[in-house]
């Protein structure tokens, strides 16, 4: 029997590459908080696909149940949220994060979160909601943010090493989303410098009026890193003090308790 070997990584010349699923793929994550509900001439522009072949690929995924059609548009289905869960349950951890989340959220009443780094964007892969309303779009599994902009964002990009950093800030456009975004790569390199140093990262206004967020990152018991964990929370009811007293405090002792739990 042949074996993949574990640094192999496939390229789309490879005989090997399965175009159609990378497609899939890309047709699903195509869908954002900006794009939520698309027609068959937008997912083709946004996927730089043929219309035929966006046509195909949206057709076969309303009937696996991933998308649903509404007349011209169409949006993800709720099963898409399977896919996060499958990482989560694949990974072992999934019931160990989610009651860490839930307990930050009773102890303080606020949201919190674990997110991944894909690409130049953090992805929500585990969530508890509080009832505060955060932002103008609804945060849940699944939802991907600017990682340049988040806390969490931060926390991971602080993970990676020089050359990795190097190419996210060249390739990474840094948008302006409200008057205290962080727009400059070179300032952005060195918040993430001393991210690293001092191990938590803050996000203050900068995605959105009023978000103010903490994370810290997530490690298993060998040291992998699980992701980012957070708690986000609206700056007028919460000042830059609190978090630093006693929210920065409470990640820190769940983030150890991630890392007795998770094997």
């Amino acid at each position: 029997m042949e074996t993949v070997e574990q640094d192999e990584m496939l390229t789309p010349d490879d005989r090997d590459f399965v175009t159609a699923l990378a497609s899939g793929l890309e047709v699903v994550l195509a869908f954002d908080e900006a794009h939520p509900r698309m027609t068959l001439s937008e997912v083709a522009g946004r996927t730089g696909m043929n219309r035929a072949r966006a046509r195909r690929f949206l057709l076969t995924l309303h009937a696996l149940g991933y998308v649903r059609k509404q007349g011209r548009t169409f949006e993800l289905a709720p099963k898409v949220l399977q896919l996060g869960y499958a990482f989560l349950s694949a990974n072992n951890y999934r019931s160990v994060i989610q009651q860490v989340l839930e307990e930050i959220t009773a102890e303080c009443g606020e949201s919190s979160s674990l997110g991944v780094l894909d690409g130049d964007s953090v992805i929500y892969v585990a969530r508890s909601a509080s009832r505060h309303r955060l932002m103008a779009i609804t945060l849940s599994v699944g939802t991907r943010l600017p990682a340049a902009h988040t806390s969490m964002g931060r926390v991971l990009l602080a993970q990676l090493d020089d050359s990795e950093l190097d190419a996210f800030l060249e390739r990474v456009t840094l948008e302006r989303y409200t008057d205290k975004t962080l727009t400059d790569k070179a300032e952005l390199r060195e918040c993430i410098r001393q991210v690293r140093q001092q191990g938590y990262a803050i996000a203050d206004q900068e995605l959105d009026s009023g978000l103010r967020s903490i994370a810290v990152p997530a490690f298993d018991a060998h040291g992998k890193l699980l992701g980012a964990i957070n708690i986000s929370t609206n700056a007028a009811r919460v000042d830059y003090d609190t978090l630093m007293r006693d929210y920065l405090p409470l990640l820190q002792a769940k983030a150890q308790e991630i890392r007795r739990h998770v094997s």
